[in-house]
Order: structure tokens, then sequence, then C-alpha cells
């Protein structure tokens, strides 16, 4: 039981921190036009990718412009990639 709490925990760690990353990186900048801005927002997107993603895919979704498969499977993609970056989060924190 303590493994499936802290690997929920992970994921909602992740998705957190993602979901502040996508935020912040929209009150901050606009649309990346040069190189180096293209860069930084590519560098953005892998902490911030998740929340991007199940954002897009419910969109979507709610539009019905894609399946409830499609839907799923980007579900569990993003939760997936939370739980990487929710890992990385918190190795952070036990190690400082």
């Amino acid at each position: 039981m303590h493994g499936l709490i802290v690997i929920l925990f992970a994921i909602a760690t992740g998705f957190t921190a993602s979901g502040i990353t996508a935020n912040a990186y929209r009150l901050i900048a606009g649309k990346p036009e040069s190189l180096p801005g293209r860069l930084v927002y590519a560098g953005v997107m892998v902490v911030a990718g998740p929340n991007v993603l199940f954002e897009n895919a419910a969109n979507s979704f709610k539009a019905k412009k894609c399946s409830s498969i499609a839907f799923w499977l980007a579900a569990a993609l993003a939760g997936y990639w939370s739980f990487a970056v929710g890992l990385f989060v918190l190795n952070l924190y036990v190690a400082g």
C-alpha cells in the first residue's frame, strides 16, 4: 500500500510542477519567435508537457475532435510523464 501512495504522490507532484511551470511561462513569455526563444520553450516543455498535453486532449475531446480512446491515451501518457517529473522533483526535495 505504501508503494501505491508514493506513486500517486509522485504523479500529483509532477502534475502540479507541470501546471505551475506552464502557467508561469504563459504569464512571462509569449509565443517564441527566435531560435533562443524556441530553445527555452523546448526546455520548459520538458517540465510543463504533461499539463499542456492533458489540456489539449481535454479541449479536443470536449470539441469532439478526438475519440475517447485518443483522450485516455493522452491522459495516460500525461500521467506517466507527470510521474517521471514528480520523481525528479521529489528526488531534488529529498537530496536538498
